[in-house]
């Protein structure tokens, strides 16, 4: 997990990682799915660099 991440998305990646593994989805890439996935969630809400000065809402277009 990236530096900043909270306790919280610490556990989600644990647990995201764990069911990866049981389910023998992913094979191999467990780790990098739960980051992607923990990453994403934390983009949306704003939490990240990239995602600073975008705007959370998206365009109803």
């Amino acid at each position: 997990m990236p530096a900043g991440a909270s306790p919280k998305e610490e556990r989600q990646y644990e647990h995201i990682k764990e069911s990866a593994k049981k389910s023998g989805r992913y094979k191999g890439r467990e780790e990098e799915v739960a980051a992607r996935t923990v990453n994403k969630i934390r983009a949306e809400k704003g939490e990240t660099k990239s995602s600073r000065g975008r705007s959370r809402k998206k365009s109803t277009r």
